[in-house]
Formats: structure tokens, C-alpha cells, sequence
């Protein structure tokens, strides 16, 4: 049976992007806005992407465009600088330059990449997006503003979208996703039943407040989403979190042989943030999590 404080929070916090197009977005606003892509080997997705997010700016949508390139050897810097972003290594982010501590050794994956690139970023709204995406549009970032910017005590919003999986030819219109589908929903549902109506808890395409993003920790590995969302939930509530429809994504998906990974990373997350000792998680099933900004004096 689902939980009904998740049926009542998918009622009022569920939203479709069509209803935050651009122009609203530009007109409502009161806050600043940076858009952050973490990429490596992006070169055929990166340039449509910031090409999108130039034209959100143009129309007074967002501020910043950041690409955070993990040095990348197919030209995705040079290809999102010439597009319109501004480009940082993340390798450049290992040392100081947030103002925090500067022993903090190579990066972590994505999870750390974003963690570092909070600093630098100008904006008191951030909207994470994946630099692999494939036909983007600009709704995929003005769908995710528009419950921060528009509705009321919002404070993190998470994107939900079909997956189509192509293979040999045969098109699933929604076969991807599946660790999503056959692990973190349903353990959600389980270990964290308010959060059961979450559609795509896995999903890297996220907006929220800069003051939110500052309080939560970051995990640096393939738990970084499903962290973030039951923190935020610890921390900050149901009513906080809000989901947006943006239709279809198009991506790159993992062979079948890596899910394993990613899904028992994602499980040990999933069970380390239940009440301490509920159940005890192997060591070494977790990857390093880096604590909250504001605990670091590093915003």
C-alpha cells in the first residue's frame, strides 16, 4: 500500500514543466541562477546543451553557465567554452581555491565535483543538469526552476522523465532507467516509505537553493542522488521537495554488467541513513561523502 503523506505530497508537489516556460521564469524571478554541468567526454552533447542554456540567458531565464570538465579528451572544454559556458577543470578545484581545505586530494567522481564547484558558482539558485544529454531543450532547465521560482516553500526540486533504451534497433520507450526501476524505487518505498512517489530518485538533473545545497553533505559516488534526496527529506521536510516532468531524456546508459555496482552503492546509501544501528552496512560498501559546506567555511 503507499504511504499516504507520499500520495498527498505527489498530489501537490508533482509538476509538469509546461508550466514554467522561459518567459515565466524570467518574469517571476527575484533570485540570481547558475547552471552547472559536470562533464567528461561529452563532445557530441555539450555544445547543444550550453547552446540551449546561451539562449535561457539571452532571455533572462538564468545567469551562469558552468561546465565542469574532467579533463576530457574529446574536446568537450573547448567545444562548451566556444558554446557559451565557462569552463573549469575540476582538477582545479582540488586545492584551495574554494577557500576551504587544501589537502583534499584528487576528486572524487561527480558527487565530489559538484561539492567543489559550489564555491564558485555565483548564483543563489543552482540547477544541476548532465552534460550527456542528447536532443535537450531549455524546458529541461526552466521545467526544474519553475517550483523554486513560482510556487511556494519549495526548496529542491528533482526531475522525472522516460527513458527510452535502444538496442539492435528495438526501441524500449521506457526500458532505461533500470536500476531506478527494479532497486531504488522499490527500496524506497520500503526503507523510506514518505518517499515512495519519488519518480526518479536516481536522477542527476536537480535545482535548489544555494543554502540548501550548503547544509546537506555530498556522497562521491553512485549514491550521490539518493543521498541528497533522503537528506534533504532528514533535514528539511517532504513539503521542501518537489518533482517535475520533463518528458523524455535521452543519455547514455551503463552496460548491464556495471549496474551491479551502481545498484549495491545505491542500496548501502539507502541503508546508512536509516536510524543509526537499524542496519550495520559492510565496510567498504560506501564511497567517501564529503561534509556540508557550511560546516566548512567554504561558501
Amino acid at each position: 500500500m503507499t504511504n499516504p503523506a507520499a500520495e498527498q505530497w505527489a498530489r501537490a508537489r508533482t509538476f509538469h514543466h509546461s508550466l514554467y516556460p522561459p518567459e515565466r521564469i524570467a518574469a517571476e524571478r527575484e533570485r540570481s541562477v547558475s547552471v552547472c554541468l559536470p562533464a567528461r567526454d561529452c563532445a557530441g552533447t555539450v555544445g547543444e546543451i550550453v547552446a540551449a542554456l546561451s539562449r535561457l540567458r539571452a532571455a533572462g531565464a538564468i545567469d551562469e553557465i558552468v561546465v565542469v570538465d574532467a579533463a576530457s579528451r574529446d574536446g568537450t572544454a573547448p567545444i562548451a567554452q566556444r558554446a557559451g559556458a565557462s569552463v573549469v577543470q575540476e582538477a582545479e578545484l582540488a586545492g584551495g581555491r574554494g577557500g576551504w581545505d587544501p589537502n583534499l586530494g584528487p576528486v572524487l567522481g561527480k558527487g565530489d565535483a559538484l561539492w567543489r564547484a559550489l564555491p564558485i558558482l555565483a548564483g543563489e539558485l543552482i540547477v544541476f543538469l548532465d552534460a550527456d544529454s542528447e536532443g535537450f531543450s531549455e524546458h529541461f532547465a526552466a521545467g526544474l526552476l519553475g517550483p523554486l521560482v513560482c510556487e511556494q516553500g519549495i526548496s529542491f526540486v528533482k526531475a522525472y522523465y522516460r527513458r527510452p533504451f535502444e538496442h539492435d534497433g528495438v526501441c524500449l520507450p521506457e526500458g532505461g532507467g533500470r536500476v531506478n526501476h527494479l532497486m531504488a524505487r522499490p527500496a524506497l518505498s520500503l526503507l523510506y516509505p514518505e518517499l515512495a512517489a519519488v519518480r526518479q530518485p536516481l536522477a542527476g538533473e536537480v535545482a535548489a537553493t544555494r543554502e540548501l545545497l550548503e547544509s546537506v553533505p555530498f556522497a562521491t559516488g553512485y549514491g550521490v542522488e539518493i543521498a541528497m534526496l533522503i537528506d534533504v527529506w532528514h533535514a528539511h521536510g517532504l513539503d521542501a521537495i518537489a518533482q517535475v516532468d520533463l518528458d523524455v531524456h535521452r543519455n547514455r546508459h551503463q552496460p548491464l554488467s556495471a549496474l551491479s555496482d551502481m545498484a549495491r552503492t545505491v542500496l548501502a546509501t539507502m541503508l546508512a541513513r536509516l536510524p543509526e544501528g537499524t542496519h550495520p552496512v559492510p565496510p567498504g560498501a560506501l564511497p567517501a561523502e564529503r561534509p556540508p559546506l557550511a560546516a566548512t567555511g567554504a561558501g
